[in-house]
């Protein structure tokens, strides 16, 4: 699950999330032996979600359809089913510090229920993937991305501490709930969730059974993420969609509205070659371990911070009407390679295509003219805003 361009919110955001694409990390068109189901797999089919294989399991992509399902998000209620990523429990003596050695964030001074977005770091300083932290009292509740969750896991078991115990909870299920009447939906079924700011989480009971709900998600809009017991999946679900302002989302139009907010995926935007400095995700490094360093790959990344690193993540704005995809190389004035995209296709709110990837530092400024080639053609672009479409978060004091 991915998981911001420092354009949109700076007190950290999900950028994770799926693209529907054709790779392990990004998820669909990998074929596996065995794919995994999710908890709510039936009720999908019955529904008519087209299934693809995605991160080992098989996922609805669409329903209707992309662009009916991405524009209904952007105006109502979209409920995704996310049960693929990995929910874990971080516990043991002094977890926060432990914690701190495999990532940049401030745990130690982490607020109670207030989710925040943290990059899991190689020694090099690579991302191994983004995910969000949770401190629950004693413990940390963290939600890492579905395709690399079990690698995640293992590296977490290999470099914390004995003391410090990842229980991953697998009886758990993940449903976002995201749109501008999204709060509207859920506080019919569940009361009390409307009162959760931004990047705030909590304990619910709906029906007997125990949630965590927090205020966040992966498209831009306004929503909530809720972690259900597996068992109650199907009902909760049935409870949302009865509304007639809701609606299941699949895969597709997750990945078009995350490309629309400029929210970065792990495995095409991000992954163990680039750094949190070349990614634009200086604000998850918290200021305390810009000063003191002491997590994996400090060095470079303290390096970076200061000197600046050789290539940016940017958006694109892109002439034409023809979508540029992941791997077109970015060309210069005098047609010169001088960076990629990563991430790429037609944006349903804008009628345009856009996209993500990097470029060389300077030519990362917003306006700068470059060329685009895909497939031995070559289409006019230059460095755009993002994000794309403007976030519509829901903030305390602001109307829901």
């Amino acid at each position: 699950m991915s998981r911001e361009v420092h354009n949109g919110p700076t007190d950290d955001t999900q950028a994770r999330g799926t693209h529907y694409a054709g790779d392990p990390d990004g998820g669909a068109g990998t074929e596996t032996p065995s794919l995994d189901k999710l908890p709510l797999d039936a009720w999908h089919r019955e529904r008519g979600g087209r299934m693809v294989p995605f991160a080992g399991y098989e996922m609805p992509v669409q329903y209707e359809g992309i662009m009916a399902e991405h524009l209904w998000t952007r105006e109502n209620a979209g409920l995704f089913d996310v049960s693929h990523m990995g929910q874990l429990l971080v516990h043991g003596r002094d977890v926060d510090a432990a914690l701190e050695r495999l990532m940049p964030g401030d745990f130690k001074a982490a607020a109670d229920m207030k989710p925040k977005y943290s990059l899991l770091l190689d020694e090099s300083g690579g991302i191994i993937d983004d995910l969000m932290a949770t401190r629950r009292g004693d413990d940390f509740y963290i939600v890492v991305n579905g395709a690399t969750k079990h690698g995640d896991i293992a590296v977490m078991e290999q470099r914390l501490p004995s003391e410090v115990v990842v229980d991953h909870m697998k009886e758990q299920a993940l449903l976002a709930l995201q749109g501008p009447r999204a709060a509207e939906v859920l506080e019919k079924i569940i009361p009390g969730v409307s009162d959760l700011g931004f990047m705030q989480g909590g304990p619910f009971n709906w029906n007997g059974r125990n949630l965590w709900i927090s205020r966040s998600g992966y498209t831009g809009e306004d929503g909530f993420e809720i972690s259900v017991p597996a068992v109650a999946a199907a009902d909760l679900t049935d409870a949302i969609v009865a509304d007639d302002l809701a609606k299941p989302i699949g895969l597709g139009a997750r990945d078009s509205l995350r490309l629309e907010a400029g929210l970065p995926l792990y495995g095409h935007d991000i992954d163990h070659e680039t750094t949190p400095v070349m990614a634009g995700l200086n604000f998850a490094i918290n200021k305390r371990r810009r000063a003191e360093g002491g997590f994996a790959g400090d060095l470079r990344i303290l390096a970076e911070l200061e000197q600046g690193t050789p290539q940016k993540r940017v958006g694109f704005d892109v002439d034409g009407r023809q979508p540029v995809r992941e791997g077109a190389l970015v060309l210069d004035a005098e047609g010169n390679e001088v960076g990629r995209i990563t991430s790429g296709g037609f944006s349903p709110s804008l009628q345009r295509p856009i996209a993500m990837g990097y470029v060389a530092s300077h030519l990362a400024d917003v306006g700068t003219e470059l060329k685009l080639s895909q497939r031995g053609k070559l289409i006019g672009a230059r460095v755009g805003a993002m994000p794309f479409v403007p976030h519509r978060y829901h903030r305390k004091g602001a109307t829901a």
